[in-house]
């Protein structure tokens, strides 16, 4: 193949309305509009690359601006030169110095971070004619490895240690890649029923109709009150069972404070819910772990992630024994390389990955984390995070099957979004676009845009 070179890199701020009907209300966020921090990496071939990274309305724009700070780094590379030692150039696109001082791998920069990186391994997916889970889980040990920055990690986990692991994980990689191509290596969970906003029958008729689905794990929002919560997960029980192989989680968003959460939890232990994620603020390493020790007896566990900023922060939490589940972003961490040395230190350290995956994009994303996660380097079965809606609007559209997830066979990371959902949706819109509607008018006078 030709020399391929990055040219150039646009950026496109697309907002979902999804808080007009409630879609993805929890007690910390009442009313998000899904949204997409979107880049295209423009090349001098037939070929782009297109990342995004997820966020629920107002600042997208400001992720944004900060992709045009990452994305100029690649601006004339060529992608051999840059994916012939990834980490190195993972280093390279966090090491901008004046950039870095105003996000060192966390907040806006590093979402812009994320989005960036994935469009690079779309780029290269695409070129090779392969999905991006494909391209990680025919990597050799040594392969893989350099797609990671070890830097800040060599306490918990070595290159060596990883290449160590990754080689034990050969035994048996052929027969779980046919599971893959068989679609049943990724089982699906749904939180589609358990939006705060919903209504009691809306949420019960939900998950009804996914229980006939053949979901096995539901997932419900709480934190508004004791009462309502305890209202809403009898009606769960009451439709799921508890002696039918039904499992139930919870989920907090960051509500509480550490008492708090080991108080409330004391009142909905009756439910025998799997976790309760994100039961106080994502950078409490010690009060995770002390909500884990405090729910222990109970059977509950922790579990975080979606919005921990880096690898360094799992790093301690996995260090620390702060949590049960480790829960993976597709782009809150800095795309697919920080997420591979996450999957190492889970598997280290004997914590199962299950991915947020609760927004736009999303599941298109994490469908090839969990699935490089079980073929490559845990070799165990999780459950993902699924939510029915928002596919129609990507070339590619994660979809689930009997209960597991169709693994993705298209070349690149699957979340080339289709032109006419950015632009109708494309904010703030051009005339005849959704955000110049008068359907608008709503969102725009009562959140202020």
């Amino acid at each position: 193949m030709a020399e391929i070179t990055i040219t150039d890199w646009t950026t496109r701020d697309v907002r979902f309305p999804t808080s007009l009907d409630k879609t993805g209300s929890d007690a910390m966020n009442a009313a998000g509009d899904y949204s997409a921090a979107y880049c295209i990496l423009q090349t001098d071939s037939e070929y782009s690359g297109h990342g995004m990274t997820f966020t629920i309305g107002r600042g997208n724009d400001t992720v944004c601006h900060a992709i045009a700070h990452v994305a100029e780094r690649l601006k004339g590379r060529t992608l051999s030169s840059l994916v012939a030692n990834m980490g190195e150039t993972w280093r390279y696109l966090v090491s901008d110095s004046q950039l870095r001082w105003i996000g060192p791998e966390k907040g806006v920069i590093h979402l812009a971070l994320g989005s960036v990186v994935n469009a690079l391994w779309d780029l290269w997916a695409k070129t090779l004619g392969k999905p991006v889970w494909q391209v990680v889980a025919e990597m050799t040990p040594e392969e893989f490895t350099r797609c990671i920055d070890f830097r800040y990690l060599t306490d918990a986990i070595t290159p060596e240690e990883s290449i160590a692991m990754l080689k034990e994980m050969e035994a048996g990689k052929a027969e779980r890649l046919q599971e893959a191509l068989k679609n049943t290596a990724v089982p699906a969970y749904t939180t589609s029923a358990g939006w705060l906003g919903y209504g009691e029958e809306k949420m019960k008729g939900l998950l009804q109709e996914t229980l006939a689905q053949g979901y096995k794990h539901f997932k419900l929002k709480v934190g508004t009150s004791v009462e309502q919560d305890r209202k809403r997960l009898s009606i769960a029980r009451e439709v799921i069972g508890y002696d039918k192989g039904n499992i139930l989680m919870i989920d907090a968003n960051q509500v509480w404070s550490v008492p708090e959460a080991i108080e409330y939890m004391e009142h909905l232990k009756e439910f025998k819910p799997w976790f309760i994620e994100e039961p106080t603020s994502p950078d409490d390493i010690l009060g995770h772990a002390a909500i884990r020790n405090a729910l222990k007896k109970y059977n509950i566990g922790v579990a975080t992630g979606e919005m921990c900023q880096n690898r360094v922060i799992f790093k301690q939490m996995l260090q620390y024994g702060a949590i049960d589940i480790c829960q993976i972003d597709a782009c809150r961490l800095g795309g697919v390389n920080e997420v591979l040395c996450v999957l190492l230190m889970a598997k280290k350290f004997g914590v199962p990955i299950v991915p947020h995956s609760g927004g736009v994009g999303l599941p298109e994303y994490t469908q090839h984390l969990s699935t490089i996660d079980y073929v490559v380097v845990s070799g165990k079965k999780s459950v993902l995070e699924y939510v029915d809606h928002l596919h129609d609007h990507f070339e590619h559209p994660s979809k689930v099957e009997n209960g597991h997830y169709v693994t993705p066979t298209e070349p690149g990371y699957s979340v080339q979004m289709k032109e006419a959902s950015m632009v109708e949706f494309g904010f703030p819109g051009v005339e005849g676009s959704w955000w110049k509607s008068e359907a608008a008018k709503p969102i725009l006078n009562g959140d202020k845009f």
